[in-house]
């Protein structure tokens, strides 16, 4: 897990103060907050790269109208804000929006949110072991959750047959895939720690890499050229609302290949936008998340090896995105399944290939034993006597030069 630092803020335990920033849609909220502030938001079950989010904006509190944990499904986002030290309040309800507005000053202690020492509205003050109680709570629910996802599944197959089970749809590209591995990266779960992971085997094999949506930054910031980006809705999306998923002109246009991920009504996000930076995509016309698009590509192209970064390996992780997409997750991993491999993996199963240090130290012991072996031999006798008087006499000549 990431851990994100506090320092800088002004939450200390059950209190905290800081600059409101107020909105009702998360994304909203993002594009406005800095370090320090104090977020408030009206946001059901806060997933964890919501919460990734905001960690990265430096907020110092989270103020929520609705409940943070609503029970549906264990959402992972609260557990880690408060882990982070961000101080959590939620069900303090709508009437907080016509009480605060942004550049107010607050400070907020026991669940209570104060504007010039006036109480303007009151929730539920958020610990670790509430959160923990509550995801105990969650999971009992699990069971629900599955056999929604067993429904949306055979409806997303009765969808998308000839696209699984087929590869009907998927573009020809320029990069060659076939016979190569091919490194999927996504902003997501760990994504930095899976990159760093992933070192060592991206400089010796050379794989494909290729950035979902904003994922293609994470590629640049790691000073790594995309050879491919797949960019759907949610990567056209402006970088304040779209949680940090949106993928900048630059990945654009340093990739190798663009691949246009659209619904089957081929609405076209962002056409306009590649148009003026002159940037040609591939297309792709299908349900699911782009994510999956992603896989499926690599897989049908003939990947020898897909390694996934930034993406979700655990049942809590899985389900922590319930609302986007479950179904083509689920059925995407069950094609691609023989090939797939987590980044956090990949360091225990790939050794890495020879150094130029081994190969001095196998070539030093041969040496070595080759010397012994010649040593022990009459001939090496003699030559052992010798070296050793020619080296005395050269002891001699240096001591007498010296002297």
């Amino acid at each position: 897990m990431r851990v994100f630092s506090r320092r800088g803020t002004a939450a200390t335990g059950a209190e905290a103060a800081g600059t409101v920033r107020v909105d009702r849609r998360l994304g909203g909220v993002l594009r406005k907050c800095h370090a320090g502030d104090v977020a408030v938001l009206d946001h059901l079950d806060l997933d964890r790269s919501q919460a990734e989010a905001l960690l990265e904006r430096g907020v110092t509190a989270v103020v929520n109208a609705s409940p943070f944990i609503s029970g549906r499904y264990p959402n992972l986002g609260p557990e880690l804000l408060v882990r982070s030290g961000v101080l959590l309040v939620d069900e303090v309800g709508p009437g907080v929006f016509d009480r605060l507005k942004d550049g107010h000053r607050v400070r907020i202690a026991d669940g209570e949110i104060y504007l010039r020492d006036r109480t303007v509205a009151t929730g539920r003050r958020l610990t670790l072991e509430d959160v923990q109680q509550q995801m105990d709570g969650a999971r009992g629910g699990l069971t629900t959750q599955l056999e929604s996802l067993t429904h949306n599944t055979a409806e997303f197959l009765r969808r998308e047959p000839d696209l699984l089970l087929h590869g009907t749809g998927v573009p020809d590209l320029d990069v060659t895939m076939a016979g190569r591995p091919v490194v999927v990266v996504a902003r997501g779960f760990d994504h930095e720690a899976d990159l760093r992971r992933l070192h060592r085997f991206i400089s010796e094999q050379k794989p494909v890499l290729v950035g979902v949506d904003a994922g293609a930054d994470l590629l640049l910031a790691a000073r790594l050229r995309p050879d491919v980006v797949v960019i759907g809705e949610e990567g056209f999306a402006d970088a304040g609302t779209g949680e940090g998923r949106a993928v900048s002109d630059r990945a654009l246009t340093r990739a190798r290949e663009v691949v246009l991920h659209t619904d089957r009504s081929e609405r076209l996000p962002g056409a306009e936008r590649l148009d003026r930076l002159g940037v040609r995509p591939r297309r792709i016309a299908a349900d699911g998340t782009t994510e999956d698009i992603a896989l499926l590509i690599a897989d049908l192209r003939g990947a020898s090896l897909i390694v996934l970064v930034g993406t979700h390996a655990t049942l809590d992780e899985f389900l922590d995105r319930q609302r986007r997409g479950l179904a083509s997750t689920f059925l995407t991993r069950l094609r691609v399944g023989p090939r797939l491999v987590d980044a956090r993996s990949v360091p225990t199963l790939y050794g890495g290939g020879a150094r130029l240090w081994h190969a001095a130290l196998v070539l030093l012991a041969g040496l070595l034993a080759i010397i012994a072996a010649i040593a022990v031999t009459p001939t090496g006798s003699e030559w052992f006597d010798s070296f050793q008087d020619a080296l005395a006499r050269l002891v001699d000549d240096l001591q007498r030069m010296l002297t």
